[in-house]
């Protein structure tokens, strides 16, 4: 056996030992320039002498509130969560390496204007610096953090782009019968979570003569903290941050705010190729021409037992993107938007803007491609934002469906501007909703008009949150930031039920006295329909309303019905009188089968509760939890609370809605006030894990400490990272 020289391993302990010397100096010299405030309620307020030191402890801070979601979001983003979970990752890995190659980022890395590799140094120090000074914490993967890293999840989005890529598509292209036993559950796009809401309020309709903005995204609980971000370098930031990324996703600064909504804006396209193979190499139809397929073999590794196993596909990838599964003899390749360095840059810069002209430059990246954005600011302007990447195509091809890749007129030609992607500045009317509804609605009556652009800008439809907003909004005066919250981000009306209720109480009427079903749902059909459509702890009309609802949907799901219906009218007028009576008989039974009675008011069944820190949250109907008015955001509720039973509960938990929630008003001096599901720690044992429960479930926001003076009075822990 060949033993190296002992002088020789001597010295190669002395280099790294000197190299590792340099980094904790680099580390502690961030930490030095670096405060943290925590107030009363764990919230972070990190203060930087740059804006490096500024990302230094804020992910420093991330860090200690939740590692396990800081470094999971990292070995999702970079295709390794086979590595830690085993082959039932495999596709999703495959998925995300399609377009990760650490070699590709890291070259993105080194390319980057030498600000932005400043903030993911700075970014990767404040990780690798936690784990040095908190030894307990073992990663389940990622040991250190390098720089390039930060350029794998480069927007804060609940569901990326590429989430929309099928995993059971991959693994019945690229390698079914090797992986036969392998199954995902797709997405369900209509299901919770649905989105978010945002409100953009002018001068005109509030009591200050301010600008306002309400800050309301429906992600699954704990997906991003709250967080304040500082530096001398002008950085002054607070909202919500998206675990392990160094920017703020959805708040605000001193000048303005903006709010980011998923919205249908097409950003991504499928195209069908048709494949021939010429000397022993795929091709693909282009025009007169055939392409050769570019291949790139893709090594995807999964642990299995205590060993690290590895996978290699061969990867085909077309001009338009890689080939993701296979449809009638067809080859389907997915176009999506790659940028990973500027939307890194968009991301960061739109934190420091200080007015809309700033603003809009920033949203010239283009980049911000799975939402849109609604915004507010100091000078009193309010704007919408349909989508931010939109590539312009040819009109006469259909949009929403797979399109001929062998065409080269179905190639996109460029992106559109902002201001031919549905861009409002400064209505008449004073305000802008949006609520992942129609965008041509969302000013009410004044809204831009849909024939006035091309199809596969906004493939929106409407839904119940979005007429809701639009009702209460076209009589909102004198607005307080208070009443924003109560009378419009949190009033309760589930505007879903309002066709649907007359509808199934005249199928009631219609039942022959003789049907045994007349005496039996006489009295709670009595109590649904003089209910007033409003979700409440104490309503049993919600209860009935809600299992019915759901009944319902499941009828809708086996009907065929056009995309762009309101499904809740289809509901009303396509079922027949003997499926709502139906429906509705179930949904009695059900909740007297689970709850005793059907008479059960709503709080007793719709439940907040927080006992683990697990990302997939686990309940319990015998441990305490709290009652919760509000309700799915799928019947309208603007204030949005995805609940449902587990296996081993009768109760219904919420997972999803309401998060992080802000309502900010933008005057001589910014003002906001805001609400945090559960609390700001993951640890089960923080006094910050629970604090916010209570509020949360009653709707009541706590006033944002901004400038450092109210930052200091709630104080609760001042210090240096690595010294606490």
């Amino acid at each position: 056996m060949f033993k190296r020289p002992l002088l020789l391993l001597v010295g190669i302990f002395c280099f790294v030992q000197a190299f590792a010397q340099v980094e904790l100096s680099k580390w502690e010299s961030y930490a030095q320039n670096t405060e943290i405030i925590r107030d009363q309620y764990g919230i972070p307020h990190i203060y930087g002498k740059t804006d490096a030191d500024a990302v230094f402890g804020m992910i420093y801070a991330q860090c200690e509130d939740d590692f396990n979601r800081v470094e999971t979001n990292f070995i999702n983003a970079m295709g390794r969560m086979a590595e830690v979970e085993g082959i039932s990752q495999l596709y999703v890995d495959l998925r995300m390496k399609l377009y990760i190659d650490p070699e590709v980022v890291k070259k993105e890395y080194e390319n980057s204007p030498s600000w932005l590799k400043d903030l993911m140094n700075a970014w990767a120090a404040g990780i690798n610096y936690y784990l040095h000074t908190h030894p307990e914490v073992k990663p389940k993967l990622l040991t250190k953090f390098e720089p390039w890293m930060a350029l794998t999840f480069s927007e804060g989005s609940i569901g990326g782009d590429i989430e929309s890529i099928s995993p059971n598509g991959l693994k019945t292209f690229y390698d079914n019968k090797a992986h036969a036993f392998l199954t995902y559950t797709e997405r369900d796009w209509e299901e919770e979570p649905k989105g978010s809401n945002g409100f953009a309020i002018a001068p005109k309709l509030t009591k200050s003569g301010n600008a306002m903005l309400m800050i309301n995204p429906h992600t699954s609980f704990y997906f991003r903290p709250e967080v304040h971000v500082v530096s001398e370098d002008g950085l002054n930031a607070y909202g919500a941050v998206t675990w392990g990324q160094f920017f703020i996703y959805q708040g605000f600064n001193e000048y303005n705010g903006w709010m980011h909504t998923s919205a249908k804006a097409d950003a991504i396209d499928h195209f069908a190729l048709t494949v021939e193979k010429k000397n022993g190499k795929f091709h693909y139809k282009f025009g007169n021409e055939w392409r050769p397929f570019t291949e790139k073999k893709i090594s995807v590794k999964y642990k299995k037992g205590e060993q690290i196993l590895e996978h290699e596909f061969n990867a085909y990838y077309s001009h338009h993107g890689p080939v993701i599964r296979e449809d009638d003899g067809k080859w389907i390749a997915i176009a999506l938007m790659v940028e990973r360095e500027k939307a890194l840059t968009q991301s960061y810069k739109r934190t420091k803007t200080k007015n809309h002209a700033e603003f809009k430059a920033n949203m010239d990246l283009k980049t911000n491609s799975s939402n849109s954005t609604v915004y507010a600011d100091k000078d009193g302007s309010i704007a919408y934002y349909h989508g931010n990447f939109i590539p312009v195509r040819d009109p006469q091809f259909d949009w929403r469906n797979v399109v001929d890749g062998s065409n080269p007129a179905t190639d996109w030609k460029g992106l559109h501007e902002v201001e031919e992607m549905l861009f409002i500045h400064n209505p008449e009317n004073g305000w802008i909703q949006h609520c992942n509804s129609d965008p041509f609605n969302a000013l009410g009556k004044d809204s831009p008009k849909r024939e006035d652009y091309p199809a596969y800008v906004a493939w929106d439809t409407e839904n119940a949150r979005g007429l809701n907003a639009v009702r209460i909004l076209s009589e909102a005066k004198d607005l307080t930031l208070e009443s924003l919250i109560s009378d419009v981000a949190y009033e309760p009306t589930l505007m879903a039920f309002k066709p649907m209720v007359p509808a199934l109480a005249q199928a009631y009427r219609k039942l022959p006295s003789s049907d045994p079903r007349k005496e039996k749902l006489k009295e709670p059909i009595g109590i649904l329909a003089d209910w007033d459509l409003k979700t409440g702890i104490h309503s049993v009309g919600t209860s009935l309303a809600v299992f019915w609802g759901n009944q319902m949907m499941a009828e809708g799901r086996r009907m065929e019905r056009a995309w762009d219906t309101y499904i809740f009218d289809f509901l009303a007028t396509e079922t027949t009188e003997e499926q709502k009576i139906s429906a509705f008989e179930k949904a009695v039974e059900r909740l007297a089968e689970d709850f005793g009675t059907w008479n059960t008011p709503w709080g007793e069944i719709n439940r907040f509760q927080r006992v683990t820190n697990k990302i997939q949250g686990k309940f319990y109907d015998d441990l305490p939890s709290l009652p919760v008015g509000y309700n799915s955001s799928l019947w309208g509720s603007l204030a949005a609370y995805g609940s449902r039973a587990y296996p081993n509960t009768k109760k219904w938990y919420g997972n999803v809605g309401n998060s992080f929630v802000a309502a900010v008003e933008f005057g001589e001096k910014v003002r906001a006030k805001s609400l945090l599901a559960g609390g700001q720690s993951g640890n089960p044992f923080s006094p910050h894990f629970v604090d916010q429960a209570e509020m949360y479930s009653k709707g009541e926001f706590k006033e944002v400490s901004y400038y450092r003076e109210d930052v200091l009075k709630n104080a609760r822990v001042i210090y240096k990272p690595g010294l606490y």
